[in-house]
């Protein structure tokens, strides 16, 4: 059986795993805080006390953690313990500077390293429908794509690692920029005394039709923010979105989206759900 080790169950980690395991993976699983990965034990996964004990004779790693010092951390502390033959699944968003410090870390340590992030949040990725952005050496492709369609709908292959992050920065441009948008809209509509239920039910079923929009902005009208995606984690998307631009092109929508979410994290959001950018621009 091949053994999959998952470092890092939160959110999206969580549900990652019980699709590995349901996909007939030896699952082990690791995260900092234990009491969110001891819901997988009823499952079948091993959960484990240390990084070292879920990655030791493991065959895949897939790491879903916060932010890329928090994987360079837990990485560094376990990459003695990885078997030589491991390939290492990278799916956290963590910008490119940090995806190249990855890349370094693994390729010093001796291990097949693949850059993965993901595009879907907390529903995708209980439904196993998550879209898998691969990056990394084209013999490792077919490899991981039973890892892949466990956790995903769909994977795409983008080329060398780092290229499927750059691809995840580009689409978080744009979910962003819709974000920030359908919050703005429903504002303004409020500002000027209509209901902002008018502005969904006017883009329904045309050409500027979304699904994320009546999504986001129905919580928005409704003040009720299920969790799907931290405010706080957001905001670090979009900074790490800005940093990649590098100042070469104006990212004017991402700016304001990064402004608002962290008015709304400053105002006490920055664990609930990031539509709570609402609040960041009233």
């Amino acid at each position: 059986m091949t053994t999959v080790a998952v470092l890092g169950t939160g959110i999206m980690g969580l549900p990652m795993a019980r699709n590995l395991i349901g996909a007939g993976f030896d699952v082990r699983a690791w995260n900092r805080t234990a009491e969110k990965a001891r819901p997988l034990a009823e499952q079948g996964a091993h959960v484990c006390e240390s990084p070292a004990d879920a990655v030791r004779d493991a065959d895949f790693v897939v790491t879903m953690l916060a932010d890329g010092p928090t994987v360079h951390e837990v990485v560094s502390s376990v990459v003695d313990a990885l078997p030589d033959d491991a390939v290492w699944v990278q799916t956290s968003t963590v910008g490119l500077e940090w995806t190249g410090k990855l890349a370094e870390l693994a390729d010093k340590a001796g291990v097949s390293f693949v850059d993965a992030p993901v595009l879907g949040t907390k529903q995708p990725a209980e439904q196993g429908k998550l879209v898998v952005l691969g990056s990394g050496a084209d013999e490792l492709q077919e490899k991981c794509r039973p890892v892949f369609d466990a956790i995903g709908a769909r994977t795409i292959w983008v080329g060398p690692a780092g290229a499927g992050s750059k691809l995840k920065l580009v689409s978080n441009a744009w979910v962003l920029a819709l974000t920030n948008g359908t919050a703005e809209s429903i504002g303004l509509a409020e500002t000027l005394g209509l209901d902002p239920k008018l502005f969904l039910e006017a883009i329904s079923g045309g050409s500027l039709d979304v699904p994320y929009a009546h999504l986001k902005g129905g919580a928005m009208i409704e003040g009720e923010y299920p969790l799907s995606f931290p405010t706080k984690h957001a905001a670090k998307d979009a900074q790490l979105v800005l940093d990649a631009a590098k100042g070469t092109i104006d990212l004017g929508a991402v700016q304001a989206a990064l402004t608002h979410l962290k008015a709304a994290a400053s105002a006490g959001h920055g664990d609930e759900d990031m539509a709570t950018i609402y609040y960041g621009l009233r």
